[in-house]
């Protein structure tokens, strides 16, 4: 079942990517107390994700907090390592990369895909999300293929 606005994140585990390494985090102590804007991509270093995903949230990271969030996550069904050097290589400190190398907030979320007739497996589904205190507020989730509903612009002007 896909997750809902009003619904609570499930409590599993993420990989925080840190300048010291790997940082094990449970979602639910995670996004607890705070409102985060949450987004969801294929994969690091893949094209839509590379060239507008991550971008639009650098860019628009001090208008997102000027208007009350308090923290940037990007997830994707990829390690540690690939987030830290994803968000090093095209991302900002303004963005927290969490990773899901097993997919198990993916699953938890019911946001999956199938991404093997790209020799990607299981992966997360494009979308964005904005969580207060670790509830569903707003629940963006793109089409196979498109990139507009889960774009920073688009939560900007959700808020």
């Amino acid at each position: 079942m896909t997750i809902s606005v009003g619904d609570k994140l499930p409590d599993v585990k993420l990989v925080k990517a840190t300048a010291d390494g790997p940082e094990q985090v449970q979602s639910g102590e995670y996004f607890k107390g705070k409102k985060v804007a949450l987004f969801s991509v294929p994969g690091a270093f893949t094209p839509t994700c590379s060239a507008k995903h991550l971008p639009g949230f650098v860019e628009k990271a001090d208008d997102l907090k000027s208007k009350g969030v308090d923290e940037i996550v990007g997830t994707a069904v990829n390690d540690a390592f690939v987030m830290g050097a994803w968000n090093q290589a095209a991302g900002s400190q303004d963005i927290t990369m969490l990773a899901d190398g097993n997919g198990d907030f993916a699953e938890a979320v019911g946001l999956t895909m199938d991404g093997s007739g790209f020799g990607m497996g299981k992966r997360g589904q494009r979308y964005s999300m904005l969580v207060e205190d670790g509830v569903v507020k707003q629940l963006n989730v793109e089409q196979p293929g498109d990139y507009s509903v889960s774009s920073a612009e688009h939560m900007l002007g959700q808020l």
